[in-house]
């Protein structure tokens, strides 16, 4: 859901393209940012103050290293309330050469809350409803009056479990992804 006035849902290319981009495989290395650098990155600074956007999940997955396996854990996350929840993003739209607009977006990450720490270093920020509105806000913000809104989602509202290896696999788009382990 992008801040531009309609309140409606959108496809959206993940890998942020800024629209000033000569290139758009900068896309490819472009999926998160980091929230406490934002105001400064050239890449993020205008669309922090313009272009800010709502991507909805239900969950989302983290590799957890484990000693002396030879892979990285699987693990899904999600509310316990397994309710629909909204990362912080921004956005941009870039012309191709032919003139043709790729809107895309990126997801802000975080320092991790207490659940998230024993998995991996970051995590998305989920925004809380309360701040949908102002981060939905069409209106220029100033940084100041958003970046208090990207703090690390409260780690009691949330829980996480092993899944099965499978996900791993981008072909496979199966329930069976957020199932819980087997032993």
């Amino acid at each position: 859901m992008l801040n531009d006035g309609h309140r409606e849902l959108s496809l959206v290319r993940w890998g942020l393209i800024p629209s000033w981009a000569k290139d758009p495989d900068i896309g490819q290395r472009m999926i998160n940012a980091r929230a406490e650098s934002l105001a400064e990155k050239p890449s993020f600074r205008g669309p922090l103050r313009r272009k800010r956007c709502l991507i909805l999940a239900d969950g989302f997955y983290e590799w957890q290293t484990v000693p002396g396996a030879t892979r990285k854990l699987p693990i899904y996350l999600r509310l316990k309330s397994r309710k629909v929840f909204a990362f912080a993003g921004l956005w941009d739209r870039w012309l191709d050469p032919d003139g043709v607009a790729r809107t895309t977006c990126v997801i802000i990450t975080t320092a991790p809350n207490a659940l998230v720490a024993p998995i991996h270093d970051r995590m998305p920020v989920i925004l809380p409803r309360e701040h949908y509105h102002l981060w939905l806000e069409p209106a220029e913000q100033p940084p100041e009056k958003v970046l208090p809104c990207l703090k690390p989602y409260p780690a009691d509202e949330m829980e996480a479990y092993a899944v099965a290896p499978l996900v791993n696999n981008p072909k496979v788009d199966d329930p069976k992804c957020v199932a819980p382990a087997q032993p």
